[in-house]
Order: structure tokens, then sequence, then C-alpha cells
């Protein structure tokens, strides 16, 4: 795990008290210890044994390499893909520092890495970014709180991402996607609002709103709002509107394909970065393709993929099923174009 000694000091979660304001005095810092480039992130899958379910930190480390290897920009774990739900806080926090430290052996040591950190109260969420921030972790990517959203009032959401970017030891992304969240959406001035906390440095827009995402990016490089170092990342949440994201004025793509194809989805940030729109555009299609399976499938049809395709990936934990050999057979099908592009790389 990297050295923590140029870093703030933990934040005293008993010192903490709710506001609609955000306290300066208490922010921590505003910068990770890595920059935070646009490009593709990848939120990993999480690998259990087929047999006890419990961590299977080998491969969680290899999958990082392979990963960091094909040119990604940075690593998400604990998102949707990385089944957090099902995960305890002693178990997040070693898949983290096994990212961490396979990244750094490996020879990528400036590689992000981005955690999950959504709780249902504010209190659980700064703690898993006191954890993220313990395990090596580098930014917090925080879901809004939905359980009681019918109690919520108007200023609810925002006082939950100001008191956590506040109170957090390392910077937060927004992440906006109602599948997860019983449908709440947060919309565009929300999230320009609260990108004026210095502690908030990105969103991630899996709601799919390419029109939200040009309002939030063109707000967001206005010299108020611009970040030291990276500036405001708005990144795209879905592999198959990544070209629409970069044409938008988006930074990047958090993109659960790239467990499966990560080669593919920077090689379109590549096309797209050196005018060769019509190439980024047919590879863009096949990526498209891919990840609709990959949407359809969810996490069970992605590690399918991955065990079809590469050899590993396993099961997801109960009660999620494990794939029939039929469904094999199925995702196997759905992925094989998207994965001869991507051998093909």
């Amino acid at each position: 795990m990297s050295p923590h000694k140029n870093n703030p000091s933990p934040v005293n979660l008993a010192n903490m008290t709710g506001s609609n304001t955000p306290a300066t005095s208490r922010i921590v810092n505003n910068r990770g210890r890595r920059p935070l480039p646009p490009g593709v992130y990848v939120p990993t899958v999480a690998f259990f044994d087929p047999v006890t379910e419990d961590l299977d930190l080998d491969t969680t480390a290899s999958h990082a390499i392979r990963l960091a290897q094909a040119g990604v920009a940075g690593i998400t774990t604990q998102g949707s893909n990385g089944e957090a739900v099902h995960l305890s806080h002693h178990e997040r926090k070693q898949i983290t520092a096994t990212t961490r430290e396979a990244l750094d052996a490996a020879g990528f040591p400036t590689v992000p890495v981005m955690v999950g950190c959504g709780a249902q109260s504010t209190r659980e969420a700064i703690q898993l970014c006191q954890d993220a921030y313990d395990a090596g972790g580098d930014y917090a990517l925080v879901l809004p709180p939905a359980y009681y959203q019918g109690l919520f009032n108007q200023d609810s959401v925002k006082s939950f991402f100001i008191d956590v970017a506040t109170a957090s030891p390392i910077p937060i992304l927004i992440y906006n996607y109602p599948g997860a969240v019983s449908g709440l959406d947060l919309s565009s001035d929300v999230i320009i609002a609260l990108a004026e906390h210095p502690n908030i440095v990105g969103c991630k827009l899996t709601c799919g709103n390419t029109g939200k995402l040009q309002r939030v990016t063109a707000a967001t490089r206005s010299s108020t709002l611009s970040k030291p170092g990276t500036g405001f990342l708005c990144m795209g949440g879905s592999a198959d509107f990544m070209l629409q994201t970069l044409i938008a004025g988006g930074s990047g793509v958090i993109g659960g394909l790239g467990n499966v194809a990560p080669k593919a989805m920077v090689r379109i940030m590549q096309l797209y970065a050196s005018g060769l729109i019509e190439e980024a555009q047919t590879l863009q299609e096949v990526v498209a393709r891919g990840d609709w399976a990959a949407i359809r499938g969810g996490i069970v049809g992605t590690k399918s993929a991955l065990m079809s395709f590469f050899g590993y990936g396993g099961y997801a934990r109960k009660p999620l099923p494990k794939p029939s050999k039929d469904e094999s057979k199925l995702w196997r099908e759905a992925f094989d174009e998207m994965v001869q592009v991507e051998k093909s790389l």
C-alpha cells in the first residue's frame, strides 16, 4: 500500500455535525494522492472462491494488472459491478488495498484507485470514505442515499453530499445512477451547485442523459469551478455512450464493460483524440453491442464472459445465481464480437 505520511490526519467522526453549507475549515484536502486524468476507468468485479465465497485476492490483483496493462486511466473498486452490497467493510478494504498494492508492485504507481463509498446514512458514507483512504484509495465515488427518500426535504441530498465531502479525507465524485437508488435522478442544477465544493471533483452519470452531461461539463469549465490539478471530471457511466460522452465534452467513462474489453474502450478515446471520428464511431458500434450484453447479463453475464474468454471470473455471491450451461453459451455468443475485437488490439 502507498505510504500516507504526507497525507492529512484521519477525520474524527465524533466531531462531525450536519450542515447545509460547506464548512471550509473542516475540509481535509481537495486533491487525491494521484491525479485523476481523463480516460477509461473500470469498475472491477469482485472475485470469490467458487466453493467458500471467500475473497479471491490473487485474482483481484492479477485482474487489476491486466487492466492497467491495457492502458486504462484508473480503476474503481466497490462499484455496482464490484458487489459492494455483498461485502463487509473489512472485505471492501481488503479489495481496495490489494488493488493498490498490485498496481504499485507491477509498475503502475500513478494509476489512481477510485472507491465506491455510497451508504444510506451520512455517517456510514463518511466512514467508508475513511476506510477507502486507509486502504490506499485516492477518490471516493458516492451514490446518494435513497431508502428513505420519501421523507427527504428538497435539501436532503445536497446536504448529504456536502457533509460527506467536507468530512472525507479523499476527494469525492457524485455518482448519479437512478436505477440503483429507487429512481432518484440528480439534475444538472444540483450537480453544478455541488461542484462548487472544493472536495467534490467530478461525477459519474449512469443516467445516460448526455444533455445533462453537456450542461455540467459546460458549467464546470468556468474558472470559478476549476479544481487544482485536473479540474472537474464529468464521466459517462456506460460504455455504450462513450463517444457521445466525449463529443459532449465529458472526460471519459467509468464502464463495467472494461472488465472484458478495456483495450477497445481505450482505443475509442485514442481515436477521438486523434480526430479519427469515423473510426471511433465504427468501434463505438461494436462496443455498444458488447455493452448491451453486459447490461443484460449484469455481474453474472460479465463474470461468465471472463470465464469463457479469459479463464477466470468465477461466480457472484449468493443469492445471485450461477449461470447454467445454456446461459454461459448465451453470454459467450453475446460477447464474442466484442472480445474478438479486443484480442485484435
